[in-house]
Parts: structure tokens; sequence; C-alpha cells
């Protein structure tokens, strides 16, 4: 089974609308790109990045409003591993050379570009003090299907970073439902120590890993590898 994954050709404005929609973590729009970057995402570089499904475009109204999908976020966290385009000037080499060591600092934290970016919620504002409320009574503790999946991918793996087939991970977690097991696999893909790929030879697949395949971006995936810890 291939480990090797290309990275799509992409243009300098196309590398800087997805580096600014990571960083921000949430939809913008064309406004918000033009203050905070000084660019719009429209045209020819719009329609490039919604056709390779790395970004998602809100046309309903305008300003039209732009968010990285799945897909997307995967890519643009490895950006710095590929030689920057031809035409790509200095302030694009530079965000490249940065990506580069962030992401070498954030291996090193073992913090994702996902958990790191994440918008964190406005604090509420501090009214007059009030009589404290009664403690609410301790719910049950539940675990996250991000977790529960790592554990099963542990129970399956010979050894870290081995492949697992998501048709034997789902069986051993058919206490969850698909969407639930679905939405891990794609929140854990962001992770630097995880990689969810198709497998390459088609006709392998028995009807089982078929039915088993998770959707991310535009293709079916089948396969699950976790690094060492």
């Amino acid at each position: 089974m291939s480990t090797v994954e290309a990275l799509p050709n992409l243009t300098p404005n196309q590398i800087n609308a997805l580096v600014v929609l990571m960083v921000e973590a949430r939809k913008l729009t064309n406004t918000e790109l033009r203050e905070l970057a000084g660019f719009t995402l429209t045209g020819a570089d719009n329609a490039k990045l919604v056709k390779l499904g790395l970004v998602v475009t809100d046309r309903s109204h305008r300003p039209f409003s732009h968010e990285l999908t799945d897909h997307g976020w995967h890519v643009a966290r490895r950006l710095h591993t590929v030689r920057p385009p031809q035409q790509a000037g200095s302030a694009t080499r530079s965000l490249l050379t940065a990506l580069r060591n962030m992401d070498r600092a954030l291996a090193r934290l073992r913090i994702s570009q996902a958990d790191f970016f994440r918008q964190e919620p406005a604090p509420a504002t501090v009214d007059a003090p009030q009589a404290p409320a009664p403690a609410p009574a301790p719910a049950p503790e539940t675990v996250a299907p991000e977790a529960l999946v790592r554990a099963a991918y542990r129970e399956l793996a010979v050894t870290p970073g081995a492949w697992v087939g998501l048709a034997d991970l789902r069986e051993l977690l058919d206490d969850l439902d698909r969407d639930a097991v679905d939405g891990a696999l794609r929140a854990l893909v962001r992770q630097p120590d995880v990689r969810i790929i198709p497998v390459a030879n088609s006709k392998a697949l028995s009807t089982r890993d078929r039915a088993a395949a998770v959707r991310i971006g535009d293709e079916e995936n089948h396969a699950l590898s976790i690094g060492p810890a």
C-alpha cells in the first residue's frame, strides 16, 4: 500500500488563502480576507480550490464566504512540505518557512494545527455578584469518539503506525453509530500523527471494505495509521 501523497499545484494566492483560512479556523467573507490579508478569493483561484475540494464557498449572499473542508485542513497543514511555486514572492516563501517551523514546534508540543488555531468563544460579561447556584449533580463520564477510535486502533495495530482497515475498526466500535465514527475520523485526520488514506488497488477491496469507507474531501478512504505517541 503506497503512503506517498502528492499535494496539488497551487498559486501563491491559493496558498495564502488556505493559510489564512487555517489560522483563522472559521468561515471568512471576502471583505474579511481583504481586511486581514489584503486580497479576496475570487475567480480562477476560488474555482480551483473549490474544484479540488479544499474550500467550500457560500455564494448565497454577498460578500461570498469561504471555509476549509476537512481535506482543505489536511492539505493546509502540509503546505510547508512542498517547494514554493516558481512565481512565489518573498511573502509567500516567508510564510511557508514560518509554517515549516511552526509545524516542528507543534509536533514537539503534541498539538495539532486545528487545536492551536481553534477560535475560543469570547468571555461572558461579568455582572454583579449573585448567589452561587446549587452545584449540579455530576454527569456520567463520557469518552470522546476520537479517544475511542484511538483505543480501538491500538488494539488492532501490530505496531504504532501500522495500517488498519476501517472495516476492522468499525467492527470493534460497533457500539458507536456510524456518524460518530465518521466524525471522529474526520477530526483525527487533522492530527499530526494520524493518516487516513484510500487503498491504491481498488479492485482488491471487498464489499465489507467499501461499506466501511469514510469520505474525506473528494475521496473514499479505507485505512488508518496512527503514529507512535
